[in-house]
């Protein structure tokens, strides 16, 4: 505020101008890094800008670039910990470049409620990102039309994808694999699987990470038992599991899963890890708080949100090719629900 009470209003493009005597076009290359510019005349412009206080804005950057300096996320969902997790590191980077961040929420896989969806992205502008973990993902990131700029976070793919695949991921196939690993180390003859949907396929990538460590075991491979996306449930997987004397060992599709598995053992008065061991998927916040406290395997969605926008702004400022290459590599968490089988088994 100055002298007379009144808010001081920002520095414009225009002002700097002004006052490192050039036009604002110069300005606009300078900001840009647009390598015209003489080094005398470039040190000029910095300098007015420190002095003004100037800050770009995402609409003065769109309009001295002729690009927009913005993404569209295309998702089905904003609250499970996997999505909302990629959302934050998505916005994450993209504040950090001056992006702004709009959110397209896909309400059915329906072709035509996902071809319209998609079509607003794309007249949007600039770039879109697409979250497929689910069938509305999935063909949404089918949709997009050529020449639109874009990546998809996907399951971990079961084959590796052509080259020109804009895709990341994180590698839950590996993150099942270690986690069924360490629960047959720890003594049990199988380990049981509560599945989280799978967004393209039958058999999921954690399903099938699961499934090779008890091949490689040589344990027997029980049915999976389907559950959801929440604690509801795995609660009720959970009932129906403990009812079985021989499960000594669950591995949940998510985190969410198993916090409902580990009530519905509580309920049947089976104690964990006592009788049964329990582990999660993804290492939400919660984990770590439960009684007992939960093993999983820890990926970093917010990590790939990031990789994600890197990998957009990149094609988006320089027009450089985008490649398939997995993200997160999955670290295993030990807490205090998993341990050795009881006596007898």
């Amino acid at each position: 505020m100055n002298v007379t009470g009144h808010t001081r209003r920002p520095a414009s493009i225009r002002d700097v101008a002004t006052a490192a005597g050039v036009s604002y076009q110069t300005v606009s290359r300078v900001i840009n890094g647009h390598p015209s510019v003489r080094p005398s005349t470039r040190e000029r412009v910095l300098a007015a800008i420190d002095e003004l206080g100037f800050r770009r804005n995402a609409t003065a950057l769109a309009l001295a670039s002729g690009r927009s300096r913005a993404v569209t996320v295309l998702t089905a969902n904003t609250t499970h910990y996997g999505y909302a997790s990629i959302l934050q590191g998505i916005e994450e980077a993209a504040r950090a470049a001056s992006y702004a961040v709009g959110i397209g929420v896909l309400e059915s896989a329906d072709d035509a409620a996902v071809a319209a969806e998609v079509q607003r992205a794309a007249d949007a502008g600039g770039g879109l990102i697409v979250i497929a973990y689910d069938p509305a993902g999935v063909r949404a990131l089918g949709a997009v039309p050529a020449g639109l700029p874009v990546v998809g976070v996907v399951e971990t793919p079961a084959s590796p994808p052509a080259g020109e695949s804009p895709w990341v991921w994180a590698d839950d196939r590996e993150a099942a694999y270690q986690a069924t690993r360490h629960l047959l180390a720890l003594g049990h003859e199988t380990v049981h699987y509560v599945a989280i949907p799978s967004s393209t396929r039958r058999t999921s990538a954690r399903t099938s990470g699961w499934r090779q460590a008890l091949k490689e075991a040589g344990a027997p491979e029980p049915r999976p038992v389907q559950g959801s996306w929440g604690p509801a449930g795995g609660h009720a997987a959970g009932l129906k599991l403990a009812r079985d004397p021989s499960v000594t060992a669950i591995l949940c599709g998510n985190d969410d899963l198993a916090l409902g598995v580990l009530r519905a053992l509580h309920e049947a008065g089976r104690p964990v890890p006592g009788e049964v061991s329990v582990a999660g998927f993804d290492d939400a916040p919660h984990s770590a708080f439960l009684t007992p406290s939960l093993t999983t395997v820890r990926l970093d969605f917010t990590g790939l949100g990031r990789a994600a926008f890197g990998l957009l702004h990149r094609a988006l400022e320089e027009s450089a090719p985008v490649a398939p290459h997995p993200v997160s590599v999955p670290e295993l968490v030990v807490r205090e629900s998993s341990g050795p089988p009881p006596a007898g088994h």
